[in-house]
C-alpha cells in the first residue's frame, strides 16, 4: 500500500486540495504548495523561509484518508487532501483553545492584538472562548535588552524564533527546554537573560514571533487597534502576505 507520505522529491505534479487541483514543485510540502497557490491552510509554527517543525499541528490535514501535518508531509501526485472540513476545523479550534489556556493571553491589553497570528487564527476557526479551565502560569518578562523585551506569558512554543536565530541569524540565541507542561523558551546566555545574549533588534528572529513574546521597546501601539493587519482583513484572506 502506498503511503501518502512517500514521494519522489524531484518530480513536480499536482494534488487535489478540497477538490481543487494544486501544482507543486520538487520537494514542496503540501502547505508550501497550497500557500503558493493562494490556498489557506491554518498554521502557526510554519514559515516558508525556515525548516518545518510540525510543532503546533494546526495545519493537520487528511491525505488519502490519513492525517498528517501539511507542513511536513511532502506533496505527491494523486494525493486527495482535505483541509477545510468541519472535523478538522473543530480539532484546530480545540488545539487553539488549549494554547490560550496554557499561557496568559489577554488580547484586549496586548500590544500584538490585531497583528497576532494566534488571535487571528482563533477568529478564523470560530473560537469564541477558551472552553477549558485557564492555568494562569507564572512566567517572567525579560526587559534586560536595551531595544527588545520578552514576554513569555504569550509563548506558544512554535519554535520560529529558535529556527530563525539558528538558520538566518547564525546565532542560536533561543532554545526550547523542559518537559511537558514545564516546557519553555530559553535564552542562550550565561545569565539566561536576553540582555546578555547576542540578540539584535535587526535579527530575523526579532520579527517572526506570531504572538506578543518578542517585542520592540518604545514602539507600543504605534498602529492603533482597529487599523492593524488582521483588523483590516482576516488571516484566511492574507495567504500571499503570509509568505513574507
Amino acid at each position: 500500500m502506498n503511503s501518502p507520505h512517500r514521494i519522489d522529491a524531484l518530480t513536480p505534479g499536482t494534488f487535489k486540495l478540497d477538490g481543487e487541483e494544486v501544482e507543486f514543485g520538487p520537494g514542496d510540502s503540501i502547505l508550501e504548495a497550497a500557500t503558493r497557490a493562494g490556498h489557506y491552510i491554518p498554521h502557526l509554527c510554519w514559515h516558508p523561509d525556515f525548516g518545518a517543525a510540525g510543532n503546533c499541528r494546526i495545519c493537520t490535514v487528511k491525505v488519502n484518508g490519513r492525517t498528517g501535518a501539511s507542513c511536513t508531509v511532502q506533496a505527491a501526485s494523486g494525493q486527495e487532501v482535505q483541509s477545510n472540513t468541519l472535523e478538522l476545523n473543530e480539532q484546530r479550534k480545540t488545539m487553539l483553545q488549549m494554547l490560550f489556556v496554557e499561557g496568559n493571553h489577554f488580547c484586549p491589553s496586548c500590544e500584538k492584538s490585531g497583528n497576532c497570528g494566534l488571535q487571528a487564527t482563533a477568529y478564523a476557526m470560530g473560537m469564541q472562548g477558551p472552553h477549558f479551565e485557564e492555568l494562569y502560569p507564572n512566567r517572567p518578562v525579560d526587559a534586560t535588552h536595551p531595544e527588545m523585551m520578552l514576554d513569555l506569558n504569550r509563548c506558544i512554543l512554535c519554535g520560529l524564533c529558535v529556527r530563525a536565530s539558528e538558520q538566518a541569524d547564525k546565532k542560536s540565541v533561543f532554545a526550547i527546554g523542559g518537559h511537558g507542561i514545564k516546557t519553555h523558551l530559553l535564552v542562550n546566555s550565561e545569565s539566561g537573560q536576553l540582555g546578555d545574549s547576542e540578540f539584535s533588534a535587526s535579527d530575523r528572529a526579532a520579527h517572526v514571533c506570531p504572538t506578543g513574546v518578542i517585542l520592540h521597546k518604545r514602539q507600543g501601539f504605534a498602529t492603533p487597534i482597529g487599523q492593524r493587519r488582521f483588523d483590516v482583513k482576516p488571516i484566511s484572506e492574507q495567504v500571499e502576505e503570509s509568505k513574507t
